[in-house]
């Protein structure tokens, strides 16, 4: 879909991510963690204002993987131009993981998840990775740390 043919609402909503940053993995969409990033992410894919950010890349994959929605469903619901408050009743609607306490678990584990408890192909990527999209002397404590540092939040 080309600027021209994308929804007018969708245009308002679309950041140019080559000029500013999605949300923090941290951020809350449906009550998941990294959902509103990849919201972000799909929007300015769709929009053509993606810059060096891909949706449905792996991070964003470990959110559709875990809540078993589908991204080309999610990125039709984006295209239609659904504001936050529409995606974040479709991902609670369309999720398959209903129990709170689950989703909670999953949140805290992603938000706490150490670099060396990441699969090992992520652990070799991250170690080229860090040292250089991550500020020097900036310590990354946990895999989120990554983006947020990256990204100037913390």
């Amino acid at each position: 879909m080309n600027m021209s043919t994308t929804n007018s609402s969708l245009q308002l909503l679309a950041q140019d991510l080559s000029k500013e940053y999605p949300r923090s993995p941290r951020a809350l969409l449906g009550g998941f963690v990294l959902a509103a990033r990849a919201l972000d992410k799909c929007r300015a894919t769709v929009a053509g204002t993606g810059g060096e950010y891909h949706f449905d890349c792996p991070l964003d994959r470990m959110f559709f993987d875990f809540a078993k929605i589908d991204s080309a469903a999610f990125r039709s619901k984006v295209e239609a131009g659904a504001t936050d408050a529409d995606m974040d009743a479709w991902v609670r609607a369309h999720s398959a993981v209903k129990s709170p306490e689950e989703v909670i678990v999953w949140n805290n584990k992603l938000r706490f998840t150490r670099i060396c408890d990441l699969p090992v192909e992520l652990q070799v990527y991250m170690e080229e990775y860090i040292p250089r999209c991550v500020p020097r002397n900036r310590p990354v404590y946990v895999f989120f740390d990554v983006y947020d540092l990256e990204e100037e939040r913390i």
